[in-house]
């Protein structure tokens, strides 16, 4: 199962102990992946199932896809990063004076994608989510994250929101499955997938330590 860094593993695990409940016959492999390379691990026949695709694929041939959620991404910062106490809204020239954090993207084609990064700006590139939250909290870069990740931390203050004159950007999140005749295994997946509160967990269920 290939799962995009946007996903809560919280709740993934919570799936795959129900999984392993009904003691089946199989074994589970979760696949951490950004961006471009979720869908590619589904296509290239390295996962059975992508939960998390950001990219468009209505050109995969074969491919069966349904609505995951939609997540909103917001610039952030600390609050003892020098563009806490910046005007706003804030400009590309001024953001790019900045260390924007950047989440290298997991395809193995070469065909990855980078959001966000300007232009000559310096850019630290981590390989999660997770890590690009931790080198926001500690202040080394800004960039954007999505809310779902984020809101704990802009509660308690150790995150704060900048606008930005770009808007913010909305992406809508899909999983998607190859097979057309799933075996058993899979066709569980699927099913847990089909509930709104198993979707929303997905999307908001990020477990704060």
């Amino acid at each position: 199962i290939a799962v995009d860094g946007v996903i809560s593993r919280t709740t993934m695990l919570e799936l795959v102990e129900a999984f392993y409940a009904i003691a089946p016959p199989t074994r589970l492999k979760i696949v951490d992946s950004i961006l471009a390379g979720t869908l590619e691990s589904l296509t290239t026949g390295r996962a059975d199932l992508a939960i998390g695709i950001a990219v468009d694929a209505s050109n995969v041939s074969g491919l069966q896809q349904l609505d995951l959620g939609e997540i909103t991404f917001r610039y952030v910062v600390a609050p003892h990063h020098p563009l806490a106490d910046e005007i706003q809204p804030i400009s590309d020239d001024v953001l790019r004076q900045h260390r924007i954090i950047a989440v290298a993207d997991s395809s193995r084609s070469g065909h990855g994608q980078t959001m966000g990064v300007l232009s000559g700006q310096d850019v630290l590139t981590v390989d999660t989510m997770q890590a690009k939250l931790q080198a926001q909290l500690r202040g080394i870069g800004g960039g954007s994250l999505p809310d779902n990740m984020t809101m704990p931390y802009l509660r308690s203050g150790q995150l704060v929101e900048r606008e930005l004159m770009r808007p913010a950007r909305k992406i809508k999140l899909r999983y998607a499955w190859c097979s057309t005749a799933p075996g058993k295994a899979l066709q569980w997946w699927l099913d847990q997938l089909l509930s709104p509160t198993t979707r929303d967990s997905l999307l908001n269920n990020h477990y704060v330590g």
